[in-house]
């Protein structure tokens, strides 16, 4: 959009102000893993009043900062297995919460990170390792991209460690990993989709195992299907 102004007098110059439109374009989605077999799982334009004449001081107004959230939680799967509900969520911390202490190290010295990050699972309701307090399965992290924090695989349930009942497979993979595949010996596959937290690189994928049910492969895949892991020791 353009604006001119007339000539008021034989002396005056026109001054000419033009200013574009700015698009945006926004996406969002939710990723959940699902049961067996199953994946679980605009633009528009906003124009801005032209500026003022050439002839006058415009002043404009920097952008609102937005100030981000110090907490922010992301589903990575749920659904239901055995009759309950499950769910897994990735639960960042942008600074250490208040009333947490880092744990100590074998040398006596505490774990280093500026922020946090737990990951909250569920059976029934019931959030597993909770005898451990509010702050169990949280693990300290340097702000939002440490690469630390992946690479990790584990079977997790309300009671004897993972090995019996209810279980939840979860993965926190590295960044080129898409999905699992979860393997029963009964050749059920379960495929879970990796989720990634907003504004960090933090990510893992989910899958319920019934109770009873014996895992014969983990295997975890790219965007293309390349298999990038290949696990036999889960049970």
């Amino acid at each position: 959009m353009a604006l001119s102004f007339a000539r008021k007098t034989a002396m005056a110059a026109v001054a000419v102000a033009a200013l574009g439109g700015v698009s945006f374009a926004a996406s969002a989605s939710e990723a959940a893993s699902g049961r067996t077999v199953h994946p679980a799982s605009g633009r528009q334009a906003v124009h801005h009043p032209a500026s003022a004449p050439a002839s006058v001081a415009a002043e404009r107004s920097a952008p609102a900062h937005r100030q981000e959230p110090q907490v922010v939680t992301q589903v990575i799967g749920r659904g239901r297995v055995d009759g309950h509900r499950w769910s897994v969520a990735l639960e960042f911390h942008r600074t250490l919460p208040k009333g947490y202490t880092p744990p100590k190290l074998p040398d006596g010295s505490t774990t280093r990170g500026t922020s946090l990050l737990c990951q909250r699972m569920y059976i029934g309701g019931v959030r597993i390792d909770r005898q451990g307090g509010p702050w169990s399965d949280c693990r300290t992290v340097s702000g939002t991209q440490d690469p630390g924090a992946a690479g990790g695989l584990g079977l997790w349930s309300l009671h004897d460690k993972g090995l019996s009942g209810t279980r939840l497979m979860v993965s926190t993979p590295e960044a080129n990993v898409a999905y699992g595949i979860v393997t029963l010996a009964d050749g059920t596959h379960v495929k879970a989709t990796t989720v990634t937290v907003p504004g960090t690189a933090y990510r893992a994928w989910a899958a319920p195992i019934p109770n009873g049910k014996t895992i014969t492969t983990v295997d975890q895949y790219d965007t293309h299907g390349n298999r990038l892991t290949h696990d036999t020791y889960w049970r």
